[in-house]
């Protein structure tokens, strides 16, 4: 693959970086290239965790057994993650370097939540495995952790008929949350789950929305080879009365207040303290740009989504109030899934994205994102009103060190070098004193430069205009790791960006959730390094371990 030999590094303004945040460590990605790491396929049990053929990402369990070792995985249900293949028969043992590790004793409280597995309930709305779901929680709230999160899929819930919500199986889940005196994060999911590498669950939309798809594939978004991808509905229907009489905004908001009504007596009893709004694939505000199964592969910069007859005749009305009616286009020189920015004419340097036409169709693209997501945060508030609401937005970190920032524009961020495309997200989400949920909080970029040089790279500095996009808007910022971390590395990463060194501001997240509950986590030594790291959010003393 051809690199991008002369990046233009983004000069966007942003607030320097507290100490640490660039510091060099030893990473996952220089100690697979020495040979010191390994890599271990986890093969989880049929039922509650699945049998996934899991998607990999080297890293040492610090202080573990050195013949023993695990893999960073990431369920692609959350998004894509990229790893490295390893010899595990050149693994040579070695004791983890020291480091000074800042001390974390009287900082802000920071609650700590765990995602529950993906299947935790099945397609017939039944709660699988509930003694050893409960067994789990409890050694969870044995080590001091706030909460889960759950996944509320609309595939399962509303299934088979318009309205004929099933909630069953979430009612005994809740139930036993409850009984442990744990809290509750709830997600809408009003996307697909499955259909991507490591996938163990395939959860669709509704049965009897994707009998109308079937009759009408416009409902979902398109690429501009008319691929169809159904992981969820294109925003073009918002306010179309395509699904049996309602327009898919009428669909969520009864959805929602369905559930509001259902758990009355959980929401009166604060167990559930946040409700987490779905707005795209994976449940994040993002089109699906990067689809592994219409061939995408990382790090490649994506494509434009908006192809349905509805997104096209809303460009058409865009481009006609703008007095210049030829632009109802979309880029025909943006590339494919798999191509690098200095391959296309729109995303190079000095390309045609920054061009008078490219500015009006990225201003466009991404005001759709925005006011998709403006509908259903209003009617989430009108459902869930006295309840935190949030919704989360996707860490698009590769090809950050361009100039055009390719893969955030696919995905509907417009974030190139000479503009902020988070902070019209944050204002929005503002408006509905929504909280933002961030990922990739535990990633380095010295493991990307190292492990995928060609990507260009920067999750820290991603998050780090992100946070403070939010912050600057004064609403509360929560995050979730996107690799599976069990180790001390991963966890101080995850603290520095929690808890800002020397904030004159005092900011700091408002929460974080742990990606995720599994067999692996509970294990006794991955468990212990857990808890001390839940302390060290709590701001309580934590001594080694």
């Amino acid at each position: 693959m051809a690199q991008f030999a002369s990046p233009q590094v983004s000069h966007k303004l942003r607030l320097p970086r507290p100490p640490g945040a660039c510091c060099k460590a030893t990473t996952m990605a220089s100690l697979s290239s020495s040979g010191k790491t390994a890599i271990a396929s986890l093969k989880l049990s049929q039922g509650l965790w699945g049998s996934p053929e899991l998607n990999l990402c080297p890293l040492r369990l610090l202080g573990s057994d050195p013949s023993r070792s695990f893999a960073v995985v990431r369920d692609s249900a959350e998004g894509t993650v990229v790893g490295e293949n390893v010899d595990h028969n050149k693994v040579e043992d070695s004791s983890p370097e020291k480091f000074e590790e800042r001390d974390f004793t009287g900082t802000p409280y920071v609650p700590v939540y765990v995602m529950l597995p993906l299947g935790v309930i099945n397609m017939n709305s039944e709660l699988v495995e509930p003694e050893a779901l409960r067994n789990q929680l409890q050694v969870l709230k044995s080590v001091g952790v706030d909460g889960v999160m759950v996944d509320c899929w609309w595939g399962i819930v509303e299934a088979h008929s318009p309205q004929g919500y099933n909630w069953s199986g979430y009612k005994k889940l809740f139930q036993i949350v409850r009984d442990l005196n744990l809290k509750l994060q709830v997600v809408m999911s009003f996307h697909e789950c499955g259909g991507n590498v490591g996938d163990d669950v395939h959860i669709p939309l509704p049965h009897w929305v994707t009998e109308i798809g079937q009759k009408n594939p416009d409902i979902y978004f398109t690429n501009k080879e008319g691929k169809r991808n159904t992981e969820c509905l294109t925003w073009g229907i918002d306010k179309e009365r395509v699904l049996r009489g309602r327009t898919a905004v009428e669909v969520y908001f009864d959805y929602m207040r369905s559930f509001r009504v259902e758990f009355d007596e959980f929401f009166e009893e604060g167990i559930i303290s946040e409700i987490e709004v779905g707005l795209g694939p994976c449940g994040e505000l993002r089109y699906p740009s990067y689809p592994e199964q219409h061939g995408w592969k990382y790090p490649g910069i994506g494509e434009f989504q908006c192809y349905d007859r509805y997104l096209m005749k809303n460009l058409t009305q865009a481009a006609e109030a703008r007095g210049h009616s030829f632009w109802a286009r979309v880029p025909d020189n943006a590339g494919s899934y798999n191509s690098q920015p200095h391959e296309t004419g729109f995303f190079r340097d000095g390309g045609d994205y920054d061009s008078y036409y490219g500015r009006f169709f990225l201003n466009w693209y991404s005001r759709v994102l925005i006011d998709h997501g403006d509908r259903v945060l209003a009617l989430a508030n009108l459902a869930f009103e006295g309840t935190r609401i949030a919704t989360k937005v996707s860490g698009i970190h590769w090809w950050y060190k361009t100039a055009s920032h390719p893969a955030e524009l696919t995905a509907g961020f417009y974030n190139s070098c000479n503009r902020d495309g988070y902070a019209p997200i944050s204002a929005m989400l503002k408006k509905h004193e929504a909280a933002l949920n961030f990922t990739c909080v535990e990633m380095r970029t010295l493991d990307q430069h190292e492990g995928f040089p060609e990507a260009l790279a920067d999750p820290e500095g991603l998050v780090w205009q992100v946070l403070n996009a939010a912050w600057d808007a004064n609403i509360p910022v929560a995050s979730e790791n996107a690799l599976t971390c069990f180790d001390r590395e991963g966890y101080n990463k995850i603290l520095e960006n929690a808890k800002p060194w020397n904030d004159p501001d005092g900011r700091h997240l408002s929460a974080f959730t742990y990606l995720r509950l599994s067999p692996v986590l509970i294990e006794k030594h991955n468990l212990t390094e857990f808890e001390r790291f839940v302390k060290r959010m709590h701001g309580e003393a934590a001594p080694d371990v």
